[in-house]
């Protein structure tokens, strides 16, 4: 009974570093879903005859394979080619399956935006691509907010994956330290912890973003 604190602080400290990781990967690959994924919305709604197939193939084409498959093709293919570390490829990799997804999400929250303003803008002289990036592209951002904040928590889930290609994120760490002290439960439910605490706290980040930038109807 009296080696449960002292196993508990083991476990923290075997599990905190693999936090950092695990925190780092989801911010990359969000950040990375999110370029790709406004510039496929963006592609996929004024692209023209080209580009709009193009990022609808890239949508529908990443969405239907696993993440993990993603994940190995960034690692044992092109890693050999541009030389990515695994902790790269794995945010890549995430970055990329998320970046189909937000091209969904910002793809709706573009159409949500009312056809008339763009009409507005060029009305008044305002080049296209200059519309889209000053006129429309700031309220499609701010009305997905809310639904961006459940791709962050996908995203974050997902971040479990690099775990295949050698990356020690935190469930990865739960793993070997659940090995060494025996305490699964102990181990694995500090780890669910972690991710129920930075799960909160960035959805109350997010919340209080979306109340402040909320587009009043």
């Amino acid at each position: 009974m009296h080696e449960l604190p002292q196993t508990f602080l083991t476990i923290l400290h075997y599990l905190v570093p693999g936090l950092g990781i695990t925190v780092s990967v989801t911010l990359i690959a969000l950040a990375i879903g999110f370029f790709i994924g406004t510039l496929m919305a963006v592609m996929r709604i004024y692209g023209g005859p080209f580009l709009r197939p193009l990022a609808a193939a890239y949508s529908m084409a990443v969405r239907a394979v696993p993440v993990v498959v993603i994940i190995f093709i960034l690692y044992f293919v092109i890693a050999e080619l541009v030389d990515l570390s695994p902790f790269l490829s794995g945010a890549i990799a995430l970055g990329v399956a998320s970046g189909a997804y937000q091209s969904e999400i910002f793809r709706g929250a573009i159409l949500s935006v009312p056809p008339g303003q763009m009409i507005a803008a060029r009305a008044i002289g305002m080049g296209r691509f200059t519309a889209i990036r000053s006129i429309i592209l700031p309220q499609a951002i701010r009305i997905a907010i809310p639904a961006w904040v459940n791709e962050f928590t996908l995203v974050l889930k997902d971040s479990t994956l690099v775990y295949v290609i050698g990356v020690p994120e935190l469930l990865r760490r739960a793993q070997w330290v659940s090995a060494r002290t025996l305490e699964p439960f102990l181990a694995f439910g500090t780890a669910a912890a972690f991710y129920l605490v930075f799960t909160l706290v960035a959805s109350r980040l997010l919340g209080s973003l979306e109340r402040r930038y909320k587009i009043i109807q």
